[in-house]
């Protein structure tokens, strides 16, 4: 019995800290936002390189995802965070992007992964 509760128990727990680990991501994610923005402000183009980004790290803050950021235009950008580790195996939300063009973003693969 103790066995077929734990059998039952894990792929909750498993879907629980898989949600936890997004806002990884999302933090990330939004403090790339933030600094391209203030990066922008200042320059009048957006970085495409993170070490021109106060504030933000090749690794998310908890160290689940890597982030990279790439120029798509010259007032665009994509911001990818890809999960490692165990977090790897998120179904559907191993990477979460976030579109930012003139200052307009849209997130991705799909609002479940940004928790909203």
């Amino acid at each position: 019995m103790a066995v077929a509760l734990v059998a039952l128990a894990l792929p909750a727990f498993r879907g629980h800290d898989f949600r936890a680990g997004r806002l990884d991501a999302v933090d990330a994610l939004t403090r790339v936002q933030v600094a391209q923005e203030q990066h922008r402000n200042a320059h009048g183009l957006y970085a495409g390189d993170l070490r021109a980004l106060l504030g933000t790290s090749p690794r998310s803050p908890q160290g689940r995802y890597t982030i990279r950021v790439a120029l798509t235009g010259p007032l665009a950008y994509v911001a990818t965070a890809s999960a490692v580790g165990p977090q790897a195996e998120d179904p559907g939300c191993a990477q979460l992007t976030l579109t930012v063009k003139e200052g307009f973003a849209q997130t991705g693969p799909h609002a479940g992964c940004w928790l909203r």
